[in-house]
């Protein structure tokens, strides 16, 4: 068995989420132990964002390093303890809301389409959608209002 990142990198659908956790700051953490639940959009997900958003949330560090921690949990946590709570803290420190039953979990809107991936240091999920902290939510607002004038 291997740690979260060595065993996401393996998942070609995953490839832009291993490619934002990396950038964002997180892979030596979820390289290294303790226990983690990572919610990891597809590559499909991101494509609802325009190329140029994508790049400005690159380009800003701080709101990068917000977007990855949203997406982090502490603890091993599998689709049926999350069905077992109402909402959970993020390592970014806001919280997601959760909704319905496995197979069918929604956290903030984003449903659980590949779950319970077992690491040594954790557990991660497949969701459909990219969740977005207030923050960079804001900050893509403002890139895609300031990008049609």
């Amino acid at each position: 068995m291997k740690s979260i990142v060595e065993t996401a990198v393996e998942d070609e659908q995953l490839s832009i989420s291993v490619e934002m956790l990396r950038a964002g700051g997180m892979e030596r953490i979820l390289l290294g132990p303790g226990e983690y639940t990572a919610l990891f959009p597809t590559n499909d997900a991101y494509s609802v964002f325009s190329k140029e958003l994508l790049d400005a949330v690159r380009a800003d560090p701080p709101r990068l390093a917000s977007l990855v921690r949203f997406h982090v949990l502490q603890g091993k946590l599998t689709t049926y303890e999350l069905a077992g709570m109402e909402a959970i803290r993020t390592l970014e420190g806001e919280h997601l809301g959760i909704s319905g039953t496995p197979p069918g979990i929604r956290l903030n809107g984003a449903t659980i389409i590949k779950p319970d991936i077992e690491c040594t240091n954790g557990i991660y999920h497949v969701i459909d959608r990219v969740l977005l902290p207030r923050a960079v939510e804001a900050r893509l607002k403002q890139q895609s209002v300031g990008s049609g004038d």
